[in-house]
């Protein structure tokens, strides 16, 4: 199953600077999906829910 992320909305950190250089995340139940901000027409990283909160945790 391919999530749909069509109508999910992309958000920002508070920490991100005006230069662009971050990524948007998004949530769909089940999934997140990450995307460049500087090309966000250029495609998407679907990542199960429960992966992305492990390495969540990792980084902590």
């Amino acid at each position: 199953m391919i999530p749909d992320f069509s109508a999910a909305q992309f958000k920002t950190s508070t920490h991100t600077e005006d230069n662009g250089t971050c990524v948007e995340v998004a949530v769909v139940p089940g999934f997140f999906a990450l995307r460049d901000t500087k090309n966000r027409a250029g495609g998407l990283v679907r990542v199960p829910a429960r992966a992305f909160r492990s390495f969540l945790a990792g980084l902590r």
